[in-house]
């Protein structure tokens, strides 16, 4: 199965230049908990989690209304494309030790594939359950 026929295509994004704030208010408003920094033209520049804003932001005593997105964002990014095998998509969030991959054509993000929307396919609960047992077992460092 390909990573289009599982991903979300409704995915919001950020732009670098707003301000953390803005991002913490669109995870509580769309109960996500991490979002895509792109650009104007819509090329995925980095990723912002919610562990993003409080280790790089709070706990650094940063102020989250001034402190632009793209200082606390992870630029260095797993991304697959939408004609990838989902099995491969989950080896990578092994590997990477994440639980959502940006998806990307031709440098612009088209949409966002999750562990979730892996197990919610039965055929790949196996690959899910795989790679969650992974990401979990492993302490990931910023």
């Amino acid at each position: 199965m390909l990573v289009s026929e599982l991903m979300s295509d409704s995915v919001v994004s950020i732009s670098p230049e707003e301000p953390v704030s803005q991002a913490a208010r669109m995870f509580f408003r769309h109960n996500i908990g991490s979002v895509p920094v792109c650009n104007d033209d819509g090329q995925l520049k980095g990723i912002v989690t919610d562990r993003d804003i409080v280790l790089r932001c709070i706990a650094s005593e940063n102020d989250p209304e001034t402190t632009p997105v793209r200082e606390i964002m992870s630029k260095s990014l797993l991304t697959v494309s939408p004609t990838d095998d989902v099995r491969e998509a989950a080896r990578q969030m092994s590997v990477g030790q994440v639980r959502r991959l940006p998806v990307v054509q031709d440098g612009r993000l088209v949409g966002m594939l999750s562990l979730g929307d892996m197990a919610r396919t039965h055929a790949y609960d196996m690959e899910a359950s795989k790679a969650l047992s992974e990401i979990s077992s492993n302490v990931r460092k910023l």
